[in-house]
């Protein structure tokens, strides 16, 4: 296996990783940023109201959204286990 090799992998991984954590990062940073704007404008500092909107606003992407990312992990799964027979080499 070239060094070559081993940069596309790890390349390819983050990039997978990427892609896929994305759509609930980017949920949570604005749900966070709503959530944020709303306690500064009406003085509430209350915990549970920044960490129980984000955890149902993360459930629900995973929900919407977890067929393609199970889809999509399970695709990246078969291309890497096609690979092996080429690595191998």
């Amino acid at each position: 296996m070239s060094l070559g090799q081993v940069i596309s992998l790890l390349r390819s991984g983050i990039s997978e990783i990427f892609i896929l954590v994305a759509p609930v990062l980017l949920t949570a940073l604005v749900v966070g940023l709503i959530i944020a704007i709303f306690q500064a404008v009406t003085s509430i500092q209350e915990q549970t109201l920044t960490t129980v909107p984000k955890l149902f606003a993360i459930l629900g992407v995973l929900a919407l959204l977890g067929g393609w990312m199970f889809t999509h992990i399970r695709e990246y799964t078969i291309h890497i286990f096609q690979m092996i027979p080429q690595l191998v080499r």
